[in-house]
């Protein structure tokens, strides 16, 4: 059993310039681990604005990246956080989400927290099979 982390372009820098002390993801024994991954522009490394379903978008389209960079893949997510600053997005968030996982989706956490710190509004962190 080895723990292994992924570099993942442009949002591996992007943490790093940030200071923050995680890695994006780990692969280990199996699985591929995701840290909570905000709405990240894939090109920039910086934090998409707008509505929560663009926000949305955005923080799965970085998890998708950060997920096929690792070997795996959205079909093979088993468990998948979704922490939110307003609990009243829900219905717009699974709008999104619905596209991003349309047959038989993974276990799902949502939780409305308090606030980060930068200016976003949504993170989404998941659990997949290598």
């Amino acid at each position: 059993m080895q723990k292994e982390i992924i570099e993942i372009p442009v949002i591996s820098e992007a943490i790093r310039r940030l200071g923050v002390p995680l890695s994006p993801v780990v692969r280990a024994n199996g699985f591929v681990f995701v840290s909570g991954l905000p709405p990240i522009d894939l090109a920039t490394g910086k934090i998409i604005r707008g509505d929560i379903e663009a926000q949305t978008d955005a923080s799965l389209k970085a998890v998708k990246a950060a997920l096929e960079t690792a070997g795996s893949s959205l079909d093979r997510v088993v468990k998948a956080l979704v922490y939110v600053s307003n609990a009243a997005y829900f219905p717009s968030i699974n709008r999104v989400y619905a596209r991003y996982f349309p047959d038989r989706p993974p276990a799902r956490t949502f939780v409305a927290v308090g606030s980060w710190p930068l200016e976003f509004d949504i993170e989404i962190e998941c659990i997949a099979l290598a």
